[in-house]
């Protein structure tokens, strides 16, 4: 067996388990969007708390990468998530999510954080 056939073989290697995590990826953003659906207008949901909803609580920054991925016009409501803080996490387009949360009533303090006692949601019932 050449280099050839050890290079070309590890490459086929590569290439499936690169097909396989981006096809586990693309459900898992798929299972994101459709969670982020459920959160009701004049709420919001952290990024952690999607993750764990999804059963995988480690996976807050991929439910970040996933909400990043969405087109302009989307119908998921990606403006209801932030972070555990309760801050909007996103520098460009920061102010566009908050007049879109403003607009359905969720309130922001003098610090730019929502208090997410009164705002967070529950998850479905």
């Amino acid at each position: 067996m050449g280099a050839y056939s050890i290079c070309k073989s590890n490459a086929s290697v590569l290439d499936y388990t690169l097909f396989v995590r981006l096809t586990m990826t693309s459900s898992f953003f798929q299972h994101v969007y459709h969670a982020v659906r459920l959160i009701p207008p004049g709420r919001v949901a952290t990024y952690g708390q999607v993750a764990t909803y999804l059963g995988n609580p480690h996976a807050a920054r991929t439910v970040g990468w996933a909400l990043h991925a969405l087109s302009e016009g989307t119908d998921v409501p990606w403006h209801r998530v932030v972070n555990a803080k309760g801050r909007i996490s996103i520098d460009h387009g920061a102010s566009q999510q908050r007049a879109m949360l403003e607009e359905e009533g969720v309130v922001f303090d003098e610090r730019g954080r929502i208090d997410l006692k009164r705002f967070r949601w529950e998850g479905p019932r």
